[in-house]
């Protein structure tokens, strides 16, 4: 078996579990997290899958495997998988198992209307059973085991994150984009703010066919107390914000900065914002102007 620097070590997160237990939900929290998902892939498939992992030369650091009984017909290879990944391969593994009471699943069952995939013309309680028996030996050997019965799935996602956040290689984008109120809010926007309130340079004849990215624009808009103030304030909101953004797994962030035109005191704000959370090493930060150059012919 070959050795590597735990740096640089790929991980393999298996998910699996009972059917209900919220396997869904558990995928999706490390895709936030940036790991590069596959669902329901046959476990005889995991040593080669690894291999084209580790030759991925780090491209692929983390992935997650949905592996559960819709395809139980290969379900037998998955412990001679996992030592196969053990005995030759640099990866590191960890199995992450979802189970639920049998009250709890039955009633999700109900809820959901689907059928269970061990008794497809029968109780959804007896296939809880059986696959409850099946899984019993996967369930000894999961590094995690998370019961589901009393967790909401918001909880479920902030548990998941919790415990494979220190593998989040990642850093956040923040993407900081001003426009103009006349030309529509941009909908992808998770913040949006308004700063119309601020003195126009519009108004200024020498000032009106430049950007907030040309200084004598920028320093017009930067100079007002009530600039200042809202800029203070402003921050102390983003710096609050954007550590929340990242613990909820998030990974990108797109604020927008709004202005009538989207060409002057929107631009200048943006500009600055983007100086002062470009310090972080925590988050990736970009700037872009979507309406700056619209009316400048």
């Amino acid at each position: 078996m070959s050795t590597s620097d735990n740096s640089t070590t790929a991980t393999m997160v298996i998910i699996t579990g009972l059917s209900g237990a919220g396997k869904t939900i558990a995928v999706q929290s490390l895709e936030d997290l940036g790991f590069f998902c596959v669902d329901n892939l046959p476990p005889v498939l995991i040593p080669k899958f690894a291999e084209l992992i580790e030759q991925s030369n780090g491209k692929i650091g983390k992935v997650a495997l949905v592996i559960d009984l819709r395809g139980r017909e290969f379900f037998a290879a998955l412990s001679e998988s996992l030592n196969y990944l053990k005995n030759h391969l640099t990866i590191h593994s960890e199995i992450l198992f979802l189970e639920a009471s049998d009250e709890v699943l039955v009633q999700r069952y109900k809820e959901s209307r689907r059928r269970h995939p061990l008794a497809p013309e029968g109780m959804p309680l007896d296939g809880i059973r059986l696959e409850r028996k099946m899984l019993d030996d996967l369930r000894n050997a999961a590094t995690q085991v998370i019961d589901t019965s009393t967790t909401k799935p918001a909880k479920l996602k902030q548990t998941i994150i919790a415990h494979f956040s220190h593998l989040e290689t990642n850093r956040l984008s923040v993407n900081i984009t001003s426009f103009g109120f006349k030309y529509g809010i941009p909908i992808d926007a998770d913040l949006i703010f308004d700063v119309r309130f601020l003195p126009n340079p519009h108004y200024i004849d020498t000032l009106r066919p430049h950007t907030g990215q040309d200084s004598d624009v920028y320093e017009y808009v930067m100079k007002w107390p009530e600039t200042q103030a809202f800029l203070t304030k402003l921050l102390d909101m983003l710096h609050f914000l954007i550590p929340q953004y990242r613990n909820e797994g998030k990974s990108q962030v797109i604020i927008g900065i709004g202005c009538t035109g989207g060409k002057h005191r929107s631009v200048a704000i943006s500009e600055y914002l983007g100086r002062m959370l470009g310090t972080s090493e925590t988050e990736t930060v970009r700037v872009s102007h979507r309406d700056a150059d619209r009316d400048r012919h």
